[in-house]
């Protein structure tokens, strides 16, 4: 079998979840014997320097500026073709939404993954410009198959598109342990810190988050906050800070790579997911997977990943959001059982498990038989 990667997800994301689980994937499906090559003729992700490079076809470059995004979605869309026309694919694996497939081979069978329907549920946090629903609509419906990374996510997918439920399966995402790449003495703070991951508007709710985090005071005098990821804190942000009480120099906002991020989640008092709907939900997992207890909204796919290894909070609810860490920083008996529940659920959770499931898929896509 030969199945083709496309694009889009390299060229957007220097790292991030959907890149990583593309990686991932990719190399698991090697490792089942399947053929699997990325299709990215110019590209800025990091984590394709895992992959043998005689599967990764194109160019690795330091970063996209953003003013040239739209130049390199062109390159790559019009070099695609020619880089893949020696490969005759069996399947089509697309990493995004686009309106056009950038591999047009007509034989290949076509599989999208749809992460989350974020933008369909909140339209009004998004730019009126914003194309990201009409190009997800077009790119479902050429699709043969289509996998949703939750039940979640499957259920909004069928709801909102009015897609069969039987053109679309579940496939969880695997996690990674870090283990013996970790150094943790790099990471000193005058307190301890509860971890939050990721960007930081909107939905994501972070604002959220620092209310309650605020209006806690055995958590805002005992602890501080870093925030991992999300860009440097901005002028608003920093006023909502101020505004609540807290001293800005306790909001840590730090950039890296894996290392650090695994440092991170291993230093941490506690990591907190105040997320309003998410497709999945990676981050808990990761920090579960380093043994780091997590506090996490009871919304959307969360429940269905984070099972009985979080402590649960309505993430519209401050108080309700500060007991809940709370109970994770200070309460040492209920820290002991999330912490060894956390290990046993993260390994429920392996990217060989999520490539066996997609193999499944392939081959009931080219057979015609039901997934």
């Amino acid at each position: 079998m030969q199945v083709l990667f496309d694009h889009q997800i390299f060229l957007a994301q220097r790292y991030g979840g959907v890149s990583r689980y593309f990686a991932r994937l990719s190399e698991e499906l090697l490792g089942l014997g399947v053929n699997a090559d990325l299709i990215a003729p110019i590209y800025q992700n990091k984590y394709l320097k895992n992959l043998p490079s005689n599967r990764v076809h194109g160019f690795e470059i330091p970063r996209v500026p953003y003013k040239c995004g739209r130049l390199g979605r062109l390159i790559n869309h019009y070099s695609s073709s020619w880089l893949a026309k020696n490969l005759k694919p069996n399947i089509v694996h697309e990493t995004y939404y686009n309106s056009r497939s950038s591999i047009t081979d007509k034989n290949a069978a076509r599989v999208l993954t749809v992460y989350d329907m974020i933008h369909e549920k909140f339209k009004k946090q998004f730019s009126a410009t914003d194309r990201t629903t009409n190009l997800k609509k077009l790119a479902v419906e050429r699709s043969g198959h289509i996998i949703c990374i939750s039940r979640s996510t499957k259920n909004d997918l069928c709801e909102i598109f009015d897609i069969p439920r039987e053109k679309v399966s579940v496939i969880h995402l695997g996690v990674d342990f870090l283990e013996g790449v970790i150094d943790v003495g790099d990471i000193v703070f005058e307190k301890p810190f509860v971890l939050y991951v990721g960007g930081r508007g909107g939905y994501k709710n972070f604002e959220g988050f620092i209310r309650a985090f605020a209006s806690n005071k055995s958590l805002s005098d005992e602890l501080s906050v870093v925030a991992f990821g999300g860009g440097p804190i901005k002028t608003r942000e920093g006023e909502l800070i101020r505004s609540v009480g807290l001293d800005l120099h306790d909001i840590h906002q730090i950039d890296g790579d894996d290392n650090t991020l695994g440092a991170l989640y291993k230093k941490a008092a506690a990591f907190i997911y105040p997320s309003l709907y998410e497709g999945f939900g990676l981050p808990p997992l990761e920090a579960m997977a380093q043994g780091c207890p997590v506090a996490t909204s009871n919304t959307s796919s969360m429940p269905e990943v984070v099972g009985h290894a979080g402590e649960y909070f309505e993430p519209t609810d401050i108080e309700a959001m500060a007991n809940a860490l709370e109970t994770v920083v200070f309460d040492f008996s209920r820290r002991k059982q999330l912490i060894d529940a956390g290990y046993q659920r993260a390994r429920e959770f392996s990217w060989r498990r999520c490539a066996e499931e997609t193999v499944d898929v392939y081959n009931a896509v080219l057979t015609g038989a039901p997934v």
